[in-house]
């Protein structure tokens, strides 16, 4: 495939990008928290789901496409927040920007990218925010305003890192942060200093409701709460008018034994009982994992690793390539499901 070659399935990529990354690199890419159990969990839990497909229905003309936020999208998958795309590669997160545009899915771009959030508007396409609560609320705001200014159409909180995961893998590789300075949204701020300065001096790990609830009038954006594991918190995010919960352990990269996202779906779709879009993350690597995630009540799903992996390998063209593989497996799947839609995929397709 062009931009991959040798690459059939999303779960070919990491082995073949752990052999061009710096190993430091891929060990801040591939490593979880601890023992790693949520991380392998992530991956492993897709199997314990079985899909109930239905016959002798029209499938001649399959429609992947959908809207998130009110937004179409060619497919309910899209690019989750990772931070450093410059470790995969020099054009970093403006050639996933591209690439995503060229897909029509939407990129949620990280407040801890190796580019500005600005250096992303050129490629166009749909694009999130994804925002962390600093001390320095002046901070937050300009972030805010720098992302609604360079087109980015909602605001993402991450709520599940108030302090780091102990990531062994990451420690262990003898892996060296950036300095502050080399996380182009921070660039521009008078922060000197290595991650620590970012995390300890910016980032508030005394993030409260109270604080959502400013940051829910400090925008026009809609905004998503990414790192909800439950429905207690999944049904507080939508008292406070949430537009949207994404069901997320981080990638099993913060608190290990914590569930995989797919496990606790329906309870919080169940929570959030129609007041918001659901979205979900977490060893996405198949179309079938798509439509069962679609079937237990998600819009939709996104994934991070895969593209960081495909960013290595082939650049801009080589994400698109990943993206296209993850396509036609779901194209495929929604006609032996006998689901023509997206909009036809429903609880009675899964157990």
């Amino acid at each position: 495939m062009v931009g991959l070659p040798g690459v059939v399935g999303l779960g070919d990529l990491e082995a073949l990008a752990e052999a061009v990354l710096e190993p430091q690199a891929f060990a801040y890419y591939a490593g979880g928290a601890g023992d790693e159990v949520t991380l392998r969990d992530n991956v492993d839990a897709w199997s314990r789901h079985r899909l109930r497909p239905r016959v002798l229905v029209d499938v001649a003309r399959i429609d992947p496409a959908t809207t998130l936020l009110g937004q179409a999208v060619s497919m309910p998958v899209g690019i989750a927040p990772t931070a450093l795309h410059g470790l995969a590669s020099p054009e970093a997160e403006v050639a996933t920007a591209r690439a995503a545009a060229r897909a029509g899915v939407v990129l949620c771009a990280s407040s801890l990218a190796t580019r500005p959030v600005e250096d992303l508007e050129p490629a166009g396409g749909l694009r999130w925010f994804q925002l962390y609560e600093h001390r320095d609320r002046a901070i937050t705001l300009d972030l805010i305003a720098r992302a609604e200014a360079s087109g980015c159409t909602a605001l993402v909180v991450t709520v599940d890192l108030p302090v780091f995961g102990q990531r062994e893998r990451e420690i262990r590789s003898g892996f060296t942060q950036p300095l502050a300075t080399g996380y182009g949204n921070f660039a521009s701020y008078a922060v000197a200093g290595d991650v620590e300065t970012v995390t300890d001096g910016l980032h508030s790990s005394q993030l409260t409701w109270d604080d959502l609830e400013w940051l829910r009038r400090a925008t026009s954006l809609p905004m998503v709460l990414k790192g909800i594991l439950t429905g207690e918190d999944a049904a507080i995010s939508c008292e406070l008018g949430v537009d949207a919960v994404w069901v997320s352990n981080h990638g099993g990269r913060q608190l290990d034994h914590t569930p995989a996202g797919i496990d606790v779906l329906e309870e919080i779709v169940s929570a959030v009982a129609g007041r918001a879009e659901v979205y979900l993350d977490g060893g996405v690597r198949r179309g079938t994992d798509v439509l069962t995630a679609l079937a237990l009540g998600a819009r939709a799903v996104f994934a991070g690793r895969p593209w960081l992996y495909a960013l290595a390998l082939g650049g801009e063209d080589g994400v698109v390539s990943a993206l296209e593989i993850l396509r036609t497996e779901l194209v495929i799947a929604m006609a032996l499901l006998g689901t023509p839609t997206v909009a036809d995929v429903t609880r009675a397709h899964v157990r």
